[in-house]
């Protein structure tokens, strides 16, 4: 019997601690009153990370970039004065006004394959009043075989550069490229593109320039030059109508002089010289058969029209791909890469200038270039004959800056 008890409190005890145990499990509790449900907890929110900003990346290299600028000299007027009476002097009849301060700059133009290559080139200033603005003439140099005559390296009293800009306007010269900071290049001769981006290049990086030195303009701008300077002259105004450049807004007019725009017209004059020079060979020359010719007849023909554009003592390279396509008959390759007097229309008139008694650029060039521009309508076009006694290449050279001058004068009031 008391065993039997005893596992009867067993079992009560047991039943009683499962009740309990169920009870608090369900949240009861032994008085009977409701729980109060636990707060649900808010997470602790993740910050957004600050988004790293992309970098922006450098400008890339492009034409017309100015690398470089550094002052050269100051010239007097009266070392201009004393620079212009002498008797080799290339301008005659004027009189400086102020003094002049160069600069040198670096650029980036493209060479003959459309690589970029940093070239070099000539700005000077005419000194004047702070604030006083004065108008631009890009001037296009002539025909050297010497790099130290580049305009950048030879800062001089008498040079074109320093004179005109005696005269109250600023100048810019390009180099060219096979010149100057590129003179380790191939001068790409008579070739239209590369001779017009140096050029335009060289007063985009001039513009660069004056804005950074605080040097004012008018907005008026002139193109200048003679021989490869007239050449250079008009490839860069056909570039300007062709691309749409900014420049024309600011272009007032034009003087090419005595330049070998229509270079298949020059090449056939040439050709007639040298017909002249070598009459054993008369007999084989004639235009569109020089392809036809023996090797060594050929080679002897290419060596003389050389000889009668590039000396054999030039320290330049000249690239001379428009002889190359001469020799072969590429009268269209020629016509393309080389001509400049073709294929626009002139929307300021166009001052040509050139001795009929020209014989290193024949005339017949520049009444092909007139004959050609005023057929395609447009600004006026005209020729002014140089009346000098003997109107040879360097005799007319004077009277042409005289003619410079004086119709800039009209226009920009210095």
């Amino acid at each position: 019997m008391d065993l039997i008890d005893g596992n009867r409190g067993a079992r009560g005890w047991a039943l009683v601690a499962a009740l309990v145990f169920a009870l608090s499990a369900c949240g009861g509790g032994s008085d009977g009153g409701s729980q109060t449900p636990d707060t649900p907890t808010t997470p602790t929110p993740t910050p957004t990370p600050t988004p790293t900003p992309t970098p922006t990346p450098p400008a890339q290299p492009a034409v017309g970039d100015l690398e470089s600028a550094e002052a050269v000299n100051r010239i007097t007027p009266a070392e201009i004065s004393e620079a212009l009476a002498e008797d080799d002097s290339k301008v005659s009849g004027i009189t400086p006004r102020y003094q002049v301060a160069t600069y040198r700059l670096t650029y980036l133009t493209e060479d003959k394959s459309g690589a970029l290559v940093t070239a070099s080139g000539l700005v000077a200033l005419p000194v004047k009043g702070a604030g006083t603005a004065s108008p631009v003439i890009s001037y296009q140099h002539a025909t050297t075989f010497k790099n130290a005559n580049a305009p950048s390296l030879k800062v001089e009293p008498g040079e074109p550069p320093i004179v005109l800009a005696s005269l109250g306007y600023i100048v810019v010269a390009s180099d060219y490229v096979g010149f100057g900071a590129s003179n380790a290049l191939q001068h790409p001769y008579l070739q239209s593109r590369p001779t017009a981006r140096a050029v335009l290049d060289m007063l985009t990086a001039a513009a660069t320039w004056r804005g950074q030195a605080g040097v004012a303009d008018t907005g008026q701008l002139y193109l200048v030059g003679y021989s490869e300077g007239g050449y250079a002259t008009m490839a860069a105004q056909r570039e300007m109508v062709r691309s749409g450049s900014p420049l024309l807004k600011q272009l007032v007019l034009t003087l090419p002089a005595a330049g070998p725009y229509d270079v298949q017209v020059t090449m056939d004059t040439l050709l007639a010289r040298v017909a002249d020079l070598s009459p054993w060979l008369g007999w084989a020359l004639n235009p569109g058969n020089l392809s036809q010719l023996s090797d060594t007849v050929r080679d002897e023909v290419r060596r003389l029209l050389l000889r009668q554009m590039i000396p054999s003592d030039a320290d330049v390279s000249y690239q001379t791909k428009f002889l190359d396509d001469y020799m072969a008959d590429d009268t269209e390759a020629i016509h393309q890469d080389a001509s400049v007097h073709w294929g626009w229309t002139p929307t300021v008139p166009v001052y040509l200038f050139h001795g009929r008694g020209d014989q290193t650029v024949p005339f017949a060039a520049s009444v092909s270039a007139l004959n050609t521009l005023q057929t395609a309508g447009g600004a006026p076009v005209t020729l002014t004959e140089c009346t000098e006694p003997v109107s040879d290449h360097l005799e007319c050279v004077p009277q042409y800056f005289r003619f410079a001058v004086d119709t800039m004068a009209r226009t920009s009031g210095q």
